[in-house]
């Protein structure tokens, strides 16, 4: 292969439209603009928010700041009821995150918080990164126990 045997693959190269060169062409005469009005004229069209001189819509409404801030600091917790954790576990079980994302209860490095809606009779070995106070007593009276995992600021967020 020599350099002025290099060219470029058919149907990559597309030739520019050349408006108003003759009516055969296709975009003579009006060039593709219409006939007369403001869009035919030069500097023509005006802008998305133009509403013919009246005041427009959108300065009208009030502006409003902090729309879209992203907090790196916030952590955000996949809740778990303890009821759900009475239908998924055998008596004696420990139950973890990796646990919880194997059943599709809770996404990897996710955090994950027991919270205390519905029944428990079984005791479990609850491993979680955060419990509701009447989480913590519905687990402990069933007869198991409570461990809490270290939460990271600045961490995993979902959104």
């Amino acid at each position: 292969m020599k350099l002025h045997e290099i060219k470029p693959a058919p149907g990559s190269r597309k030739r520019k439209k050349r408006k108003g060169i003759g009516i055969a062409a296709g975009q003579g005469r009006t060039a593709g603009r219409g006939q007369k009005g403001q869009a035919a004229r030069t500097g023509g069209v005006k802008g998305p928010y133009f509403e013919g001189g009246q005041f427009p819509l959108v300065r009208k409404l009030p502006f409003r700041r902090g729309i879209g801030f992203f907090n790196p600091y916030k952590i955000v917790y996949r809740p778990v009821n303890v009821g759900v954790l009475a239908k998924h576990f055998e008596a004696g079980a420990e139950v973890t995150p990796e646990k919880l994302v194997a059943l599709g209860l809770a996404h990897p490095g996710e955090y994950v918080a027991i919270l205390g809606d519905g029944e428990l009779s079984i005791p479990l070995k609850v491993t979680a990164h955060k419990f509701s106070a009447t989480a913590q007593q519905k687990i402990e009276a069933a007869g198991g126990s409570v461990t809490k995992l270290e939460v990271k600021r600045g961490g995993y967020r979902t959104r």
